[in-house]
């Protein structure tokens, strides 16, 4: 089971820094640079199971928590367009629209019209590539608690070491 996670580790490291490089120019950097970041350290984490000694169920909970209420919040995020007069397309999710609606029609009200009553549409995959944002983002808090904690234990002991001589 650890070589299977230290070998995620290393394709969501590479996925994430591939990620980034490919988008640097893109419309939309900020977005591609925190989707980057966030897959580059959930890898590293994955990559150093012997220096990050997580706890597995505050991680496991942490890491479901984050990437369902992180995706049903991202829902919060919307984009309408109206394109070529005859399209009016309502889609929402963050980072990855993954629920939209749209309707056809020969002028921009009526499509609009069409689309508030149309149902809404599920992209699986990008919804599952929200779920894996997030889950990754609270793996990635969970990490960088858990190290701080140490850090500040580390230093207590020192000081406790220090006054005792």
């Amino acid at each position: 089971m650890k070589r299977v996670g230290e070998l995620l580790g290393a394709l969501t490291l590479v996925s994430g820094l591939t990620w980034m490089l490919l988008n640097l120019r893109g419309p939309h950097q900020v977005l591609d640079v925190s989707v980057g970041t966030v897959f580059a350290l959930g890898g590293l984490v994955l990559l150093m199971p012997h220096r990050i000694r997580l706890p597995g169920a505050l991680t496991a909970g942490a890491t479901a928590l984050v990437a369902l209420v992180g995706t049903a919040a991202g829902l919060v995020a919307s984009a309408a367009a109206t394109c070529c007069t005859f399209a009016y397309v309502v889609q929402r999710g963050w980072p990855f629209k993954w629920i939209s609606r749209g309707g056809l029609a020969d002028d921009e009200a009526t499509a609009r019209r069409l689309a508030d009553s149309a149902d809404w549409h599920v992209d699986a995959i990008s919804l599952a590539a929200d779920l894996v944002v997030f889950a990754y983002a609270g793996m990635v808090i969970v990490a960088v608690v858990v190290l701080i904690r140490r850090r500040a234990g580390d230093r207590d002991g020192q000081r406790v070491e220090g006054a005792a001589r």
